[in-house]
């Protein structure tokens, strides 16, 4: 551990309070000598918690200090100490011991004997002031009583005059009440007489409801011009399920079955026909190109027979291939009659099927489009009427709803007035027995509800609970209470003193740290110029010394360098630090290069 680590353990043990911030390597410098060290084992070692002043004795010697009384140190004090008697000693006789204990006991009987005779007569000297002041209480008592009968007697009469005022308000009250509710619940000539009605149901919907009936009936005879019987019966309904409407092409299935089997009975007719027709001009289209192409033919063979002389063999023979060739063109012929030709036109017949149905198909859809459009009107029209219906139903909800909770408000006024005018006449009635006594009661009344909740409220939550609640401790507590919050008002306004005084010196305060940090300026500066320069002095003489440093270090490089290399140097360094250091080792290698030298000038001579 180095020493800077043990000086700050050991101003840990003694209770130093920042000795946890400390650093112990930021010390190492100040024990480097060898008395610094010895300093340090002497602190280490000797050092404890029993040489460092506690608090109350350093009190104690500040208080001594600021009392001015003279405090004796050094020579004084020595002879002071000397001039004190020694204390008693260990070894005094035990008799001695045995008379004190028993002396002191007797102090103590005796002091305990003067204490009980002390309590004695104060308690006798206070019995008799109890009794003195309980006869002059006595006497105070009935002149207040007199008092108390004249201030009830006044009471009464400013309770009856209170009385009678809240009793004129109240009818007052009743009155305004009373029209209000037959401003509320007015007739029907009366509402019809009013300019503007209260409530939305003393609205009339007959207006309404004409231009609805009216409007229904216009659907209803839309629906039997446009649509089929069952939709004007499904508009004039007034049932919400029968709102929804039908389905156009469910509703026409069974009356398009005989018309859809006429369509395909047409259908195959007219693939017949086209058949048959196309059949028919194909075989006269046939005989035409025949009868065509045999004119040509006989053309050609007159024509040639009128240039050329043809022979009978020649011509035989021709006429011959000509007769096969037509046998076999016939044969082909009846083949694709009747094989190639049936299946063609029925392929073509099938094909002309396909825009036949295709249009039919069109005027369907077209057909459908249009109830489609139909419906939707019919359907925007009804939710409209359902959508004024259900937001009339919802205003006559809303407005039922604030009725009955204006209805419950009232009943719980009407409440809240009968019980507190059963506790007025409760309180009027007790006033009033009060007043028929002749003598009245100090204690509060089970009955006196205002009074012992009064009582409570100033009471608080005191743990000493009296067991009778008398009027005098009610205006004891009114007095204290208007006590406390005059002193509660002068410590706030204290308060508000001091806190008026504490933001005068913050801002003053503030003022002169604003100076320090912007010394006039606009930037805040976070450091002292003249630390600044001192700071950059600093960095400079460092960065001065950090180059000496190194360029020392150079030098002695280069000369360890030099006498590495030149043993003679070596040796005249060796010669200065035994001069320097150890004089009888430089006498002696002194000697022993002189007896060299001369050893060898002695061999040179031989």
């Amino acid at each position: 551990m180095s020493c800077g680590s043990q000086f700050v353990e050991t101003l840990k043990k003694i209770g130093y309070p920042k000795a946890d911030e400390l650093n112990g390597e930021d010390f190492d410098w100040l024990f480097e000598s060898v008395e610094d060290k010895s300093f340090l084992e002497w602190f280490c070692g000797n050092v404890n918690e029993q040489h460092v002043v506690s608090e109350k004795e350093l009190q104690d010697f500040n208080k001594l200090l600021e009392s001015g009384k003279p405090i004796l140190e050094g020579n004084a004090l020595d002879e002071v100490l000397k001039t004190c008697k020694p204390l008693d000693s260990k070894n005094s006789s035990q008799g001695k011991e045995e008379e004190e204990e028993e002396l002191k006991k007797l102090e103590n009987e005796f002091q305990i004997l003067q204490k009980m005779k002390n309590l004695n007569i104060h308690r006798c000297n206070k019995l008799q002031m109890m009794a003195s002041k309980n006869s002059q209480m006595l006497q105070a008592l009935k002149g207040k009583e007199e008092e108390a009968l004249k201030a009830v007697k006044e009471g009464l009469g400013a309770l009856t005059a209170a009385n009678s005022k809240l009793n004129n308000e109240l009818l007052s009250l009743i009155d305004g009440v009373k029209k209000l509710a037959s401003f509320f619940t007015a007739s029907d000539s009366e509402q019809g007489l009013g300019p503007h009605p209260v409530f939305f149901s003393q609205l009339s919907l007959d207006k309404y409801l004409s231009q609805e009936e009216q409007s229904t009936a216009a659907l209803t005879s839309y629906t039997k011009n446009h649509f089929f019987q069952g939709m004007s019966e499904l508009v004039e309904s007034s049932h919400d399920e029968n709102f929804q409407l039908g389905d156009i092409s469910k509703q026409l299935t069974c009356d398009e079955t005989n018309e859809v089997c006429e369509e395909s009975r047409e259908v195959v007719r007219l693939q017949t026909a086209y058949i048959c027709a196309q059949h028919q001009l194909i075989q006269m289209k046939a005989k035409e190109e025949g009868m065509n192409s045999a004119i040509q033919c006989a053309e050609n063979m007159l024509h040639s027979l009128k240039t050329k002389g043809i022979e009978k063999e020649n011509l035989k023979a021709r006429i011959s291939s000509l007769n096969n060739e037509i046998s076999t063109l016939k044969k082909h012929i009846a083949q694709i009659n009747n094989e190639d030709l049936p299946s063609l036109l029925k392929e073509n017949a099938q094909l002309l099927k396909v825009p036949v149905v295709k249009g039919d198909f069109d005027r369907q859809i077209a057909r459908q489009d249009y109830y489609a459009s139909r419906q939707d009107e019919i359907c925007h029209h009804l939710i409209r009427q359902k959508a004024s219906f259900e937001l009339i139903e919802l205003a006559y909800k809303i407005e039922l709803r604030k009725h009955k909770d204006i209805h419950c408000q009232l009943e719980n006024l009407v409440e809240y007035l009968k019980q507190s005018s059963n506790e007025l006449e409760q309180r009027l009635q007790l006033m009033s027995e009060l007043a028929q006594h002749g003598k009245p009661r100090n204690t509060i009344d089970s009955k006196d509800g205002f009074s012992r909740r009064l009582y409570q409220l100033l009471e608080g939550e005191n743990k000493k609970q009296q067991l009778f609640k008398t009027y005098e401790s009610l205006e004891q507590m009114a007095q204290k209470l208007k006590q406390d919050c005059v002193t509660v008002q002068d410590q706030l306004a204290l308060s508000s003193q001091e806190q008026s005084l504490f933001l005068s010196k913050l801002d003053s305060d503030i003022d002169t740290l604003c100076d320090t940090l912007y010394c006039g300026g606009n930037q805040v500066l976070l450091s002292s110029q003249e630390l600044t320069e001192q700071f950059h002095q600093m960095e400079v003489h460092l960065n001065e010394l950090n180059q000496l440093i190194m360029d020392l270090l150079a030098d002695v490089k280069a000369k360890r360098n030099f006498l590495e290399s030149n043993k003679l140097h070596q040796m005249e360094r060796n010669l200065y630090v035994y001069f320097f250091k150890d004089e009888e080792h430089l006498k002696e290698m002194v000697e022993k290069l002189e007896q060299q030298s001369k050893a060898k000038i002695s061999g040179l001579e031989d």
